[in-house]
């Protein structure tokens, strides 16, 4: 693929990429309220750099017992499958299942369980702003066996006030040697993969569950990719980091 389709197609990303999420809204199901785990405050978390502070991992975010009682929850919301026009509508293939909530006190209980402190004292501001906290738009992913998400980028969300996001949040459930997916095969496959603009490969991360993996968005957004989860489940919580310019 050449330079301008790419560009092209990641633009079209961009696009569809907010019609999730608006989708992404409504999968939950009525009448049904989760019971979400309460987060221990974890006071030594060290982020390891990928690619200076755009990418970064925070291993041990969440512990095995938090990562069970997300996935459990996550299906009391109830997951529904999405996907996408594919590349020949200039969309990055999607194939997986999701399921979503907007809860302010999950988003500040994930804020407060270790990376507030991060942001606070290690991540550079972005554009003069600096991290306040989380969307309170929280998306749990879902991907079976064969299952992928071709790369993409991700945009750049305004809040108002001069608030927008400019880090997406990915905090794998499953995965690793302690994996919290329960009478299923170990996760096998299911990277996050990155690439710099000429298609190289920065980082290919593997899931381990607990750890917390954070990338730049928006204009400075690498592209990226999940690839195919090849046995087991990777379940996987998304936020976004929300900055202000005061």
């Amino acid at each position: 693929m050449g330079r301008a389709k790419q560009a092209g197609a990641q633009k079209s990303a961009r696009t569809r990429d907010v019609q999730f999420d608006e989708s992404d809204k409504r999968s939950g199901k009525s009448g049904q309220g989760p019971r979400w785990p309460d987060l221990s405050a974890k006071a030594n978390l060290s982020p390891v750099l990928h690619k200076d502070w755009q990418l970064f991992t925070v291993p041990g975010y969440l512990t095995r017992g938090e990562c069970i009682a997300f996935i459990e929850q996550a299906h009391v919301l109830g997951f529904k499958h999405v996907s996408s026009k594919g590349p020949e509508a200039g969309e990055a293939f999607r194939d997986n299942e999701s399921a979503s909530t907007v809860d302010p006190a999950l988003a500040q209980r994930l804020w407060d369980g270790g990376l507030a402190s991060i942001f606070e004292r290690q991540v550079p501001a972005v554009g003069g702003r600096r991290a306040v906290g989380l969307d309170p738009h929280i998306r749990f992913y879902c991907y079976n066996p064969g299952q992928r998400f071709d790369k993409h980028i991700d945009v750049s969300i305004p809040h108002g006030r001069g608030k927008r996001t400019e880090y997406t949040l990915l905090v794998y459930l499953s995965g690793g040697p302690a994996s919290a997916t329960k009478g299923l095969p170990p996760l096998e496959g299911g990277e996050t993969a990155f690439y710099d603009e000429q298609d190289n490969i920065v980082a290919e991360i593997a899931p381990r569950a607990g750890t917390a993996l954070l990338h730049i968005h928006g204009n400075r957004c690498m592209g990226h990719e999940a690839r195919a989860v090849t046995a087991g489940t990777k379940f996987v919580l998304r936020s976004d980091v929300v900055f202000s310019e005061s």
